[in-house]
């Protein structure tokens, strides 16, 4: 009896990278059909059409961006599994992932061998983090970082896509466009995000992001 392939829906927003990704993972026996999209928006509605075992997910992208599809995903099929492949390597983007929904997390800098790993084992119904991605429990980033990282965890996944950018210097109307959402809107997260933060200023939001090493 020939065995079940797995079907993989992949999410990313760019093309040659989800180019990439097919021809990765279509050379592995184990993978079946697969389907990619470029944003987050799509997910919900692909996932219905196409069934996939496995959504490959990235986090930065423009529109909803990937926690916020995690998310969606999550609340529309709660059996879904979600492995997030992301250029972010830093323990707050595991951890916001994971929290959103997602079943696993490989970083882009990893060897392509990986991410096929990486589906194989979350198919199977296991959780998959890459090797070296989460601090040991005595790694002393852990303890500098608590009450940072406890605020960052008021932020609801716009909010934080929001913070990412704005901590990296660019302004509302860069953050606008890079996200698809109006000034308006991006000016009213700045002010949100800086209440639940304590901060004041850009500085600030540059700081908390630096402690956390989001940048």
């Amino acid at each position: 009896m020939e065995t079940k392939k797995i079907k993989v829906l992949l999410v990313d927003d760019h093309m040659v990278v989800r180019a990439g990704f097919r021809m990765l993972l279509a050379s592995q026996p184990y993978i079946g059909d697969i389907v990619d999209i470029e944003r987050g928006e799509l997910a919900v509605k692909e996932y219905e059409r196409f069934q996939p075992d496995v959504v490959v997910m990235d986090l930065s992208m423009p529109g909803i961006g990937g926690l916020e599809a995690i998310r969606r995903l999550c609340k529309h099929y709660p059996n879904v599994l979600i492995l997030v492949y992301s250029i972010h390597d830093e323990k707050v983007y595991i951890e916001r992932a994971l929290e959103a929904g997602a079943s696993g997390y490989v970083s882009k800098n990893s060897a392509a061998e990986v991410l096929a790993q990486a589906v194989a084992v979350i198919a199977s119904g296991k959780r998959y983090i890459e090797q070296g991605l989460m601090p040991e429990v005595n790694d002393i980033r852990l303890t500098e970082t608590k009450k940072p990282k406890h605020k960052l965890k008021l932020l609801s996944p716009r909010e934080f896509d929001v913070f990412r950018l704005l901590s990296k210097g660019l302004n509302a109307h860069n953050v606008a466009s890079e996200l698809c959402l109006s000034y308006k809107t991006i000016c009213n997260y700045n002010t949100q995000i800086k209440s639940k933060l304590n901060a004041n200023t850009s500085a600030d939001l540059a700081n908390i992001a630096m402690v956390n090493n989001i940048i």
